[in-house]
């Protein structure tokens, strides 16, 4: 989740260039008789702004073929929402976790409860939970305490970890190191080709979303462009983060296409293989039922 949602001077000049360089790719690799199947991998489907369109929402979401979604939650206030929205819908699934942009809400108890309803829910993952220095007042120490005691949770539980780093990569990558704990992912990745060599060979996979596809997030690209596909995941972090040709907008699940045609394009690489091996990599990473996998008319 990103909490700051404000575009710049430059989005509109970047909506105009992407929807000309990606429309030909979506057409091309997304015609709605053959359409790829998808997995969301960090996406908050109980956000509030979504509960009054939630059907809609999740009806364009299929009709995209995203097949799944991986719900985090953010704090202990939210673990109900996450597990009633995920229990009401197949195709999505729960993350219990406390993230670093809502320190003032948690305490030390919350790891406890943490580890309770872990235990009790069996959820796919550990997670919203991180480091983020970017905030304002951000309390790094009790940042630091908080994900290291969730890294522990998840090497207990042996789940994978989802995470959040944002102006703290070198942060997350030793603390990861210290718990010795090698299944996870950091969602809307934007550190270095180095960070990311460091990160991938600890085990953990790099999610992309919309940030990718404007043409001034060149580094970001770059990056992109040489990373092993089996270490990438697809996400959109909707409602925030919307792609460039859905600047402005309340971002949904049902964008994930625009994030694989821009990835496809950036990589030089077809969409139909990014989309069969980022949906493995996400089922894999996150045990997923194979029914994810079992065809349907009309898809790929």
């Amino acid at each position: 989740m990103t909490l700051n949602t404000g575009q710049s001077e430059h989005d509109s000049h970047d909506r105009l260039l992407h929807v000309s360089r990606f429309e030909s790719v979506r057409k091309l690799t997304m015609p709605k008789q053959l359409l790829p199947r998808l997995i969301d991998a960090h996406v908050h489907t109980d956000d509030d702004r979504f509960e009054n369109i939630l059907d809609e929402v999740l009806s364009k979401a299929r009709i995209a073929n995203v097949v799944a979604q991986i719900v985090p939650s953010i704090c202990a206030r939210r673990w109900p929402n996450v597990k009633s929205v995920c229990a009401r819908h197949n195709e999505l699934f729960a993350c219990y976790g406390l993230h670093p942009c809502f320190q003032a809400e948690h305490t030390a108890q919350h790891i406890e409860d943490l580890a309770t309803w872990i235990g009790r829910e069996k959820p796919v993952a550990l997670g919203e939970c991180g480091l983020d220095y970017f905030i304002e007042n951000a309390d790094k120490p009790f940042q630091q305490q908080l994900f290291a005691a969730q890294l522990a949770l998840a090497r207990e539980f042996n789940l994978p970890i989802v995470i959040h780093a944002r102006r703290a990569v070198d942060d997350v990558i030793e603390l990861i190191k210290s718990a010795d704990h090698h299944k996870g992912m950091i969602h809307s990745f934007n550190g270095s080709a180095q960070q990311a060599k460091r990160l991938i060979d600890l085990g953990y996979k790099l999610s992309f979303g919309g940030a990718v596809s404007y043409n001034r997030a060149t580094k970001l690209r770059a990056m992109l462009a040489g990373l092993p596909l089996d270490a990438i995941l697809l996400e959109t972090d909707a409602p925030d983060q919307p792609d460039a040709t859905h600047t402005g907008q309340l971002n949904q699940p049902g964008y994930l296409p625009d994030v694989l045609a821009a990835i496809s394009v950036i990589r030089s690489e077809d969409a139909r293989v990014i989309a069969k091996a980022t949906t493995k990599n996400a089922i894999d990473l996150f045990g997923l039922p194979t029914k994810v996998l079992a065809k349907k008319k009309n898809t790929i």
